[in-house]
């Protein structure tokens, strides 16, 4: 969000509160008061619930669940640089060559960052209902921060598959661990059971809160990955719950691709659910400038400080878009341009972002497309100005395209082929749309692929196609046992009712 001028809810208002409550010397203290104390109104409810909210922050940092299963997938690598940086002791390497160690600094800041949001969820719903205060919406309050928590299950489960569990905050026994069929049923009831006491139809007051969009979307996502994580086909049933959105009739196509990555990007009727950010109240969370582009780049972008020039696109895969397609614009190749127009040339030599790398082990500073999806703002520099963009989790496209890959799998694509919404996802893009014989399995992948590419899908959709174990750019054939993470070592030493993934 690039301002709060606009109405915005209470719950996203709280990224604001909580990091300037320093100075609010009126501030409740609710840990040091008894429960029929602890709220006065349903301001002081929203507040106190928006922690649930501000934990989806972190998804977009350099050690995060984004970055874990980015680069375990074929969308994106960290190759060591030539002049020794980025290799970070092997824990990219481990990450691209599906060989984690349970002490990966990744993998265990990525789970931490699940379980804490968890956590803080169970505390949040235990208290709220304790609490004696009404008004009318408490209940609807309660049954969005149940569907975060079947959010972040949903992380979990589909990550690591057998992990611990509670939904009870009183309950100090060390959890029981899970498996995906458990994990499954919790979900999907939460998601029933609540879906109806959520506001139907997106507005500025609930923008960034859990609605009825995205709860049936997460609904459609569990679904259409059923028969992976529990061996059911449940496709009918994410086809219905993709139906439920659709028929909502608030969301829609935008024109333009990458409106929906705009640094003002809270007008996109695409965008189902987002994670809000501010340039300083989210400060240290997203700065995918920083982490993919090099120092040459500032002169593109006027950025200011250092690049960390680490991300890149995985040498290989500009290759799944056709040269006319629109979307390939999200990534930077070729000869780079100042903020004038005019080729950027160091010590003589033209500045070109190649889409190969030479040596795994020691990239050149231009080898490597970089990431320009979300549009960058101006006078960016790490922890002093990060972005402003609200990062994307759901978009109405996932929708249609989880409606177009369920029918297909039930041999019925016919069925949405000539649905005018989603036909534009490739029209907009500047191709044809979709003909019935258009439709293969290793199409429908890279078209995910394209559409969805650095959205955090691309692990999940490749083990769904069944390539997860294939070989790709500097990766080696991995076996079934890869598609699940392993669970931290810090977490086994912890926990003995864990038992790791095989």
């Amino acid at each position: 969000m690039k301002n709060f001028t606009y109405p915005i809810s209470a719950i996203c208002m709280t990224i604001v509160l909580s990091l300037i409550s320093c100075t609010d010397l009126e501030e409740t203290v609710y840990s040091d008061l008894p429960f029929d104390k602890f709220f006065h109104n349903e301001k002081d409810v929203l507040k106190y619930a928006g922690r649930s909210y501000t934990n989806l922050q972190r998804y977009t940092e350099e050690f995060s669940l984004w970055s874990l299963t980015q680069m375990a997938s074929d969308e994106m690598v960290a190759p060591g640089r030539d002049d020794g940086f980025v290799w970070d002791n092997g824990r990219w390497d481990e990450l691209h060559t599906h060989r984690i160690d349970p002490n990966n600094k990744i993998l265990t800041l990525a789970w931490e960052s699940v379980f804490r949001g968890i956590g803080d969820c169970n505390e949040i719903i235990n208290t709220i209902g304790l609490s004696p205060i009404t008004f009318p919406a408490k209940e609807q309050i309660v049954c969005e921060i149940k569907i975060i928590r079947a959010y972040m299950y949903y992380w979990a489960m589909d990550n690591w598959g057998n992990i611990p569990f509670t939904d009870d905050w009183t309950n100090t026994d060390l959890p029981e661990q899970k498996g995906r069929k458990f994990l499954f049923d919790f979900i999907e009831k939460e998601i029933l059971d609540n879906v109806d006491k959520l506001q139907s139809i997106p507005s500025a007051d609930n923008y960034g809160r859990i609605t009825q969009g995205m709860a049936y979307t997460l609904l459609a996502k569990i679904y259409l990955n059923a028969e992976e994580w529990i061996g059911e086909n449940k496709y009918q049933e994410a086809v219905d719950a993709c139906d439920k959105v659709i028929n909502i009739g608030s969301y829609h196509i935008e024109d333009d691709y990458f409106a929906n990555f705009k640094v003002k990007n809270e007008s996109s009727l695409e965008n189902i659910f987002v994670i809000p950010m501010h340039s300083i109240f989210t400060k240290d969370r997203f700065y995918w400038y920083t982490l993919t582009l090099n120092d040459a780049s500032r002169a593109t972008f006027g950025f200011k400080g250092q690049m960390w020039d680490e991300f890149i696109l995985e040498p290989g895969y500009l290759d799944k878009y056709a040269d006319n397609d629109l979307r390939k614009k999200s990534f930077l190749f070729g000869q780079q341009k100042d903020m004038n127009g005019d080729d950027i040339i160091i010590d003589g030599v033209p500045f070109i972002y190649t889409t190969t790398v030479d040596n795994y082990m020691a990239r050149k500073k231009w080898e490597g497309a970089r990431c320009a999806k979300y549009e960058y703002q101006k006078d960016l520099e790490y922890y002093v100005t990060d972005m402003e963009n609200d990062f994307v989790l759901f978009r109405y496209a996932d929708v249609l395209y989880t409606k177009l890959e369920a029918l297909w799998r039930l041999g019925r694509a016919g069925e949405i082929l000539n649905d005018a919404e989603l036909q534009k996802i490739r029209t907009r893009a500047g191709l044809a749309p979709y003909q019935i014989s258009d439709i293969t399995a290793e199409e429908l992948l890279d078209e995910l692929g394209r559409e969805f590419a650095w959205e955090g899908h691309r692990r999940q959709d490749q083990i769904r196609f069944g390539v997860w174990g294939d070989t790709w750019w500097n990766k080696p054939a991995s076996g079934p046992n890869a598609k699940l993470f392993p669970i931290p070592q810090s977490v086994l030493s912890t926990n003995s009712n864990l038992v790791q993934n095989p």
